[in-house]
């Protein structure tokens, strides 16, 4: 399988208008468009029933000790764990491309509604539900797309890595809540016929090249 993006090239820079979030002279940051970038498959193996497309984010720090904390840095070589930011399950297989902005435009405080999205798909929970948790203005299920959002202070730069993966049955059977972990656990079980990744880069701080 071939996956490509109109977007942003595979290894290269993730523009602001599909982040969560922009750099800000004032604040550090802002919140931005937010749309779900453009995708696009093929090569697809014989005997594909249905897509389901993972976005998720290998460079979020282990600890929150330095988060977008001031005069601090998150170091680079602080271990990384996974975020999830896009979980969309039961793609028909005649459907070969998402265009951008068709799952997400805008930041929706406390999340946008799911797991049923238009035309019979699904989008799984997002990992800003954890993260806003805390926050009473912005906690609640955060379903379907919502884009990169980096530590200001981070000295790494984050790669997000979007999947598609071609499967042998109409729709992936998933146990529990619709999160990242619970559909990465359906996948490896599922009858997965083939796959293909695309890689963009982002960071919020302006002081970390992006090459």
């Amino acid at each position: 399988m071939q996956i490509i993006s109109h977007s942003f090239q595979n290894g290269q820079a993730i523009p602001g208008e599909f982040a969560f979030a922009v750099p800000d002279a004032a604040a550090h940051v802002a919140l931005s468009s937010n749309r779900n970038p453009h995708l696009a498959w093929s090569d697809v193996p014989a005997g594909t029933q249905s897509f389901v497309i993972v976005c998720h984010d290998p460079d979020v720090p282990s600890r929150g000790d330095d988060v977008n904390q001031e005069d601090r840095e998150v170091p680079a070589d602080l271990p990384r764990v996974d975020f999830f930011h896009w979980l969309l399950l039961d793609i028909p297989a005649d459907t070969t491309q998402i265009p951008a902005g068709a799952h997400s435009s805008g930041v929706t405080p406390r999340g946008k509604p799911g797991p049923l999205a238009a035309d019979g798909l699904r989008h799984g929970i997002n990992d800003y539900t954890a993260w806003f948790a805390g926050d009473e203005q912005m906690k609640g299920d955060y379903y379907g797309y919502d884009g990169p959002c980096p530590p200001w202070n981070d000295t790494l730069v984050h790669r997000y890595v979007f999947t598609v993966y071609a499967l042998a049955v109409p729709r992936l059977d998933v146990t529990g809540p619709l999160t990242g972990a619970n559909v990465r656990a359906a996948l490896a079980s599922a009858p997965v016929l083939g796959q293909a990744s695309l890689t963009g880069l982002y960071r919020l701080n302006p002081a970390v090249p992006l090459a």
